[in-house]
């Protein structure tokens, strides 16, 4: 199968804000230009790094001008979209399509428990809105709903709009599934940090990922590694990067990320309330990961 042109490692940018608690664009605009940069292969703003659960609507608006700006055409965009109702889910995502994004991503999120006829019902009325490809992203932990392989791959054969899935339960067996049903059609990303090197054997088409705002370099080489079939240079590279890893999630992302930047002299503001900035002892044992 050839590569999908969203591949590789998609960087999830944080989202600065200023001391006066409003969206910094001059402080994004460098982020996003230093992680094109540093060589990911997409950009993929709002989602849980993000704090797109936090931002009003001319907040969205202006993070997703600000990184396709930035990024200017030279890797690819995928914009996090997700809302609990389907009305201003379609708007977020006809907003990222006019800007010019490549795709969105979307997160079912409910207050109730959402039924599979409803889920696709969601999924079916953003497709009918745009003519972008969809991400189905399903992270239950925070979403509070989960969609299994076999859904997910209902979707995909029934609403022209669902091209790819992140998977980020973290359970390996739901990806390789994904890969059964579908006959090997249906991309699947990576959405669990600490599964990134099993999960990219397993066929990945890529790792969906905050670690780059971090260190970003040792996850293109981890890709490029197992992209090459040298899993033993892809092991010590995974070993290095793993304690990273499982503390940046233990943390929280959006929480450890922004402080891991403003220790290596990138400040980018605090985490919104009721997010707190990472507390002394977290940023002595991140310092130590990050240094």
């Amino acid at each position: 199968m050839p590569e999908p042109k969203i591949h590789g490692i998609i960087a999830y940018p944080v989202t600065p804000f200023t001391e006066a608690d409003g969206i910094d664009t001059a402080r994004l605009a460098a982020l996003v230009d230093r992680l094109v940069s540093s060589g990911v292969h997409a950009i993929a703003p709002l989602g849980s790094t993000g704090e797109l659960a936090y931002l009003d609507e001319p907040e969205f608006d202006a993070v997703v001008d600000t990184t396709i700006a930035t990024v200017a055409g030279r890797v690819p965009v995928v914009v996090g979209v997700s809302d609990v109702t389907t009305a201003k889910t379609i708007r977020r995502a006809k907003y990222a399509q006019q800007a010019g994004a490549d795709a969105v991503m979307i997160l079912p999120v409910s207050y109730w428990k959402l039924t599979e006829r409803e889920i696709v019902a969601h999924y079916r009325s953003i497709g009918d809105a745009i003519s972008l490809p969809i991400m189905a992203y399903n992270n239950p932990a925070t979403s509070g709903v989960d969609m299994s392989p076999e859904l997910l791959v209902k979707m995909f054969e029934t609403i022209d709009n669902v091209k790819m899935v992140k998977e980020s339960t973290g359970d390996l067996t739901r990806m390789r599934r994904i890969t059964e049903l579908s006959g090997g059609r249906l991309p699947f990303y990576n959405g669990s940090n600490p599964l990134v090197l099993d999960a990219l054997k397993a066929g990945a088409a890529g790792w969906c990922t905050a670690a780059p705002n971090l260190r970003p370099q040792p996850c293109i080489d981890l890709y490029e590694a197992v992209r090459a079939g040298d899993l033993e240079k892809a092991q010590l590279l995974y070993d290095d990067l793993k304690p990273l890893l499982e503390f940046i999630v233990a943390g929280g992302l959006a929480t450890t990320v922004k402080a891991g930047l403003d220790l290596i002299g990138f400040p980018v503001g605090d985490p919104r309330a009721p997010l707190l900035p990472l507390d002394e002892q977290g940023r002595a044992q991140l310092k130590a990961l990050v240094g």
